[in-house]
């Protein structure tokens, strides 16, 4: 039988994306084993999840400086360094899956890859315009450079490199990246995640529910909705903004709520577990996402902005790169990053147009099909068949029916 070791540091039970890869091989018929986060001292170093073998190193994720960066990196690579060793010996694997960050845990794979495996990596994200993000770095900076030379080799020393979006690609081609070992697997959600609820009636006439749902941090803009939905609210009677989720942002969300008057209009639920989300999203009227743009939030695209197309809810949506790559002003209700005065404005239309918002979500659910996870999976399986010599797997994307978009 084939195997497949993949490498992530993070906590696999979290990490959407490397799950839906692996439990995607181990449905093809592959044996795969995760080399992962502990997500805390009461979880067993070694477990099996749907079928896939997980191998955990305790090491908190205190992340903040640099430094601390610096340290879990070193301390995670030295562990997946041996213990992929070691395990190599007993699996043999066909192939190693290394998922970023950070971009030089592939070269944990150069026993693995002596012994005659594969390297693929999944370049998660662009390291260096992420700390350019984080830390407020100019490109100029030593680190930055350092970033880009150690990217640079990781995915010369990868067989095989996996991107995110066709914008990131692009800009990695410019790099130094050759097309020729590229394959772009998208963060496209698994629909079937969301078959048991996207036929269900959809809520009777009643308050126009915008929803966000994820981590409460700075760059996904919570801030700027609130400010907009205060400027929005006397043409907007019945509309409220319910928040799920948690995150530092949180404090600060609320004194802004309270400080704009809006206690009555926005809704903190807290967190969700992830099967619960269809459900809150089948709730919503709307799904607003107002991220910030900078040099690294511009080339992202959000797992959220599948979950709202999948459930027929039209979305506002900040005009990033990305995105816009993908789907046209007829998809999505796009507003200027950081404008509160132009979100407001998209609010009171989407408020007062719901054929406006039918459309836009029929669009959007048309526009999606050529990436929806169905396509992005059998990409991946046929690269990972290619590179193992197993059985290819069939061409297609099974679009599930679409939800019937929220009237008012």
């Amino acid at each position: 039988m084939n195997t497949v070791c993949m490498l992530v540091q993070n906590h696999y039970d979290m990490d959407i994306r490397v799950r839906r890869k692996a439990e995607a091989l181990v449905a093809a018929g592959y044996e795969v084993d995760v080399l992962a986060l502990a997500a805390s001292e009461k979880q067993p170093r070694n477990y099996t999840l749907n079928g896939v073998n997980v191998y955990t190193l305790l090491l908190s994720k205190k992340r903040g400086s640099l430094l601390r960066y610096v340290f879990e990196y070193f301390a995670f690579f030295v562990w997946s360094f041996w213990k992929l060793s070691a395990l190599m010996g007993k699996r043999r694997y066909k192939v190693v899956d290394v998922n970023t960050l950070p971009d030089f845990l592939v070269f944990s794979g150069i026993y693995a890859k002596l012994r005659g495996a594969k390297l693929v990596l999944d370049m998660h994200e662009i390291t260096p315009e992420f700390y350019m993000s984080k830390y407020g770095l100019d490109e100029s900076a030593f680190s930055i450079k350092l970033q880009k030379f150690l990217e640079r080799i990781s995915f010369a020393y990868a067989d095989y490199v996996l991107t995110i979006n066709e914008p990131i690609t692009k800009l990695l081609q410019g790099r130094g990246l050759k097309l020729g070992k590229t394959t772009e697997i998208m963060n496209a959600v698994d629909d079937s995640m969301f078959a048991s609820v996207v036929n269900l009636p959809q809520p009777a006439a009643g308050k126009f529910i915008m929803m966000y749902h994820g981590t409460l941090t700075k760059i996904y803009g919570l801030d700027i909705a609130i400010e907009a939905l205060g400027r929005a609210r006397s043409q907007m009677p019945d509309a409220e903004f319910w928040i799920l989720g948690n995150g530092p942002e949180k404090p600060a969300l609320e004194a802004l709520v309270k400080e704009r008057g809006l206690g009555e209009q926005v809704k903190f639920i807290g967190n969700v577990l992830p099967q619960e989300v269809p459900q809150w999203l089948l709730k919503s009227t709307i799904g607003v996402l107002p991220t910030r743009r900078d040099v690294f939030l511009d080339f992202s695209f959000s797992n959220k902005l599948s979950e709202y197309i999948i459930m027929g809810k039209a979305v506002i949506v900040a005009r990033l790169k990305a995105i816009r790559h993908y789907f046209n002003e007829e998809a999505f209700t796009y507003f200027e990053p950081h404008n509160a005065d132009d979100l407001a404005k998209q609010m009171v239309k989407l408020y007062s147009n719901p054929t406006l918002r039918a459309e836009l979500s029929a669009k959007a659910r048309q526009q999606y099909a050529p990436i929806c996870w169905d396509v992005m999976k059998n990409r991946y399986l046929n690269l990972i068949a290619t590179i193992s010599g197993a059985s290819k797997q069939p061409q297609a994307c099974a679009n599930a029916p679409l939800a019937n978009a929220t009237a008012r």
